[in-house]
């Protein structure tokens, strides 16, 4: 018996494992399905460009999207202690404060302005530069400065040339603008939640950490969540595990609307589809599921000036020393140190549109390979779209069918397109004829809207942000799948805790609002022991 069952040990799970057990009374139960973060290419900062195929990933493609030319698009989601910040670039941005305003005055979620999660950012965030009212140096998140490339650099200039401003922090008082990420690493070592969270807390008694363990339901009894079943894996044995106070839900944007459903918690025809008995009709659940999707401008060098010098076996072990031996070189870089935040839409009230640059080509999975190159992603930021997911069957061992609904509406593929523009333009300024020979992906023949959006179509790829489909809202709200306190509607002792409860994406990469998410749970948690 525990007080708490934490379903996943990803970005969330590891802060409220941390944060619940700061109380000495509090016995919390923390289940990951996949292995511990013992891989050593997960602590280094470009080890991610290694970790997007199926290594500690749980393997997964959407299915078939209609406006992508059927493409099935590769889905990798964290399955390793750590989640997502195990994997991920490391690219530390936080959204627009009027994506959490709307957040609040339009999706009915009380208590989450901008004003009121900016605390929570800065509580989780140890920042190596800035100490204001918008950063803290307290948390236990690293957040650095990377040693940025001379092409990253020249990718700030060129932007400037292009006619955008400078911006010194993204996550300041103003978004608009382009210069150089901070990063979830330092001295040469990513921090991922599992780093900065559960390592600290792992030496208190009243916390367990059971790896290989995967959640597959969710016990209830008279509409309260009393406890959970999980396999460890390799193994048919069914163990169970009983909760007093609460199962919280972590088990991630794709992982969480799928425990729900499995549990019988969710629409339900679909349940009784996939022959699951329903046992609390909620119709929410795995709807309104979004992602940000972007269009990327690779260009050839004309010398060996990017990261991909590094791809000959010869200079990879070079690399390899040079990190051994002093912590530097390309192995300690995110390979993502600069971007910036548009707009595509002129009658947007913030941003759109979120560039990455990468001094590589080819450096993330399903880019096409060329000797020596640069990328320049561009993702708009608050899509129309939306998708869901599903299950394939009542086999918890069963992938779901994810469905992002990419780039259903109009509106989506216009300002993607004119996102990609401003990408292009930008790689077009006089700061890279030195360094550009030519521009290979899509290259001259695509021109037209049309042209762009037919190469879009076909290479596109996710930014791997996906959201909502265990949408907060207001508390009688049948969109919604959770309260603004997390509950799950209609069921007692059950939260959900990670970026599924988001009813929009934010217009950023997602690690740092997850983490947001968690530390700001973790306190309304703790409310009511």
């Amino acid at each position: 018996m525990y007080d708490y069952i934490i379903t996943g040990g990803g970005s969330a799970g590891c802060v409220l494992a941390n944060r619940l057990t700061e109380n000495p009374d509090i016995r919390v139960l923390l289940l990951e399905a996949g292995s511990p973060d013992s891989n050593p290419l997960i602590h280094m900062p470009a080890g991610f460009a290694k970790l997007t195929g199926e290594t500690a990933t749980w393997g997964y493609s959407t299915v078939p999207q209609k406006h992508l030319d059927n493409r099935e698009v590769w889905y990798p989601q964290g399955r390793v202690m750590g989640g997502g910040s195990s994997i991920n670039a490391q690219v530390y941005t936080r959204g627009h404060a009027l994506d959490y305003d709307d957040w609040a005055s339009e999706e009915g979620c009380e208590g989450w302005s901008y004003a009121e999660v900016l605390p929570y950012f800065r509580k989780a965030e140890d920042n190596i530069r800035l100490s204001n009212d918008y950063h803290g140096t307290d948390g236990p998140l690293k957040v650095s400065d990377p040693v940025p490339h001379e092409l990253t650099s020249t990718f700030v200039r060129a932007a400037q040339q292009a006619g955008f401003p400078y911006s010194s922090d993204f996550n300041g008082q103003t978004q608009d603008g382009f210069g150089y990420y901070q990063v979830t690493n330092r001295g040469g070592k990513r921090c991922s939640t599992a780093v900065g969270y559960i390592k600290p807390a792992l030496g208190r008694p009243n916390l367990k950490v059971i790896t290989k363990a995967q959640v597959s339901r969710i016990l209830l009894e008279n509409n309260r969540a009393v406890g959970v079943e999980y396999r460890k894996r390799g193994s048919n044995e069914t163990h169970r595990a009983m909760a007093s106070r609460e199962v919280l839900v972590t088990s991630g944007a794709v992982g969480s609307p799928k425990l729900l459903m499995l549990s019988g918690i969710g629409p339900a025809r679909h349940l009784r589809e996939v022959g699951i008995e329903v046992l609390h009709d909620l119709p929410a659940v795995g709807e309104n599921f979004h992602d940000h999707m972007d269009v990327f401008v690779v260009s050839e060098c004309s010398g060996d000036y990017s990261f991909d010098r590094y791809k000959p076996l010869y200079m990879n072990a070079w690399a390899g020393l040079q990190y051994l031996l002093f912590n530097s070189g390309p192995v300690a870089s995110n390979l993502c140190d600069g971007g910036g935040f548009w707009y595509a839409d002129a009658d947007a009230r913030s941003p759109d549109i979120q560039f990455h640059f990468l001094p590589g080509s080819g450096l993330e999975h399903g880019l096409k390979q060329i000797r020596n190159g640069v990328t320049l992603n561009s993702a708009l930021l608050r899509p129309k779209s939306r998708g869901s997911i599903r299950l394939r069957s009542s086999d918890p061992e069963a992938a779901p069918l994810i469905d992002p609904n990419f780039w259903a509406e109009e509106y989506d593929r216009k300002m993607s397109v004119e996102g990609f523009k401003l990408a292009r333009d930008i790689m077009a300024q006089p700061a890279f004829r030195p360094f550009i020979k030519q521009e290979t992906m899509p290259g001259s023949e695509a021109r037209t809207d049309e042209q762009i959006m037919a190469y879009a179509r076909r290479y596109s790829k996710t930014d791997y942000h996906p959201v909502g489909a265990c949408k907060m809202g207001a508390a009688d709200d049948d969109r919604s799948v959770v309260g603004p306190d997390l509950r799950v509607r209609g069921i007692d002792g059950l939260r959900v805790v990670d970026s599924s409860v988001m009813p929009r994406v934010p217009s950023s990469n997602t690690n740092a609002p997850t983490i947001m998410i968690a530390e700001k749970a973790a306190d309304l948690i703790k409310a009511t022991m």
